[in-house]
């Protein structure tokens, strides 16, 4: 299995650079995200799970590949709108996975040339198509590419964790890059100890930003995303 790079090289650097991550890397280890290489399939797989739990995209990620078998340009377009929505897809999203898939079989969006681009050259090519925008090609960046050096300032699992480490109580865009270039050239595995700091998975660790518990009735608890994109 492929993972995010995460290996000696990127935390022997990260530890050199912060004693706080390091603290962090020593009581996490290493930490081994897979990575999901076929571009293609990748970025349908991640518009089926805007705004949506991952159990349910899940369910409809399972559902579509038992339909089609590979989840690929010709496959979809065989299947059809109507028959994509019935797997359990929205109008809108079964509308940008449709559409993502006219472009790749008619030529107009080449996914080999997305090798050869740099990182800000992706997300403004990804950002190009429908339902995709700029936290969706961080992640595809992270998750698909492998790309080193990605830290999103618009998720909101890095900006909680960035709070909980360095306990700030709000993360704004000039701090963001002092922390980005500190992690640079290997951000992207700084993000993996974020999310996992955020995640609660370092005792001792809180928000700074989180709020006291208003008194009277509670109110319902709110779903927490990496980010809000759609």
């Amino acid at each position: 299995m492929i993972y995010v790079p995460c290996g000696e090289k990127e935390i022997a650097y990260l530890k050199s650079k912060d004693k706080k991550l390091a603290a962090v890397i020593e009581i996490l280890g290493v930490l081994e995200r897979p990575v999901h290489a076929d571009v293609f399939s990748a970025v349908v797989h991640h518009i089926i799970g805007q705004q949506i739990s991952t159990k349910a995209q899940e369910a409809v990620w399972a559902r579509l590949c038992e339909k089609i078998g590979t989840v690929d340009a010709a496959h979809l377009l065989h299947l059809g709108r109507e028959e994509l929505q019935a797997v359990g897809t929205s109008f809108r999203k079964a509308d940008y996975i449709m559409d993502f898939a006219e472009r790749v079989a008619n030529g107009g969006f080449d996914l080999a040339a997305l090798e050869k681009m740099s990182d800000e050259e992706v997300i403004s090519s990804l950002s190009s198509l429908k339902g995709v925008g700029v936290w969706t090609a961080e992640m595809l960046l992270i998750f698909t590419l492998r790309r080193t050096d990605v830290l999103s300032f618009g998720d909101l699992g890095i900006q909680r964790g960035l709070r909980m480490l360095y306990r700030h109580k709000e993360i704004d865009r000039k701090r963001f890059e002092r922390y980005k270039k500190r992690y640079s050239p290997y951000a992207s595995t700084a993000s993996l100890y974020l999310w996992a700091i955020a995640g609660g998975m370092v005792d001792g660790l809180t928000d700074p930003a989180a709020q006291k518990k208003p008194q009277g009735k509670p109110r319902r608890k709110a779903r927490t995303d990496h980010c809000t994109e759609s």
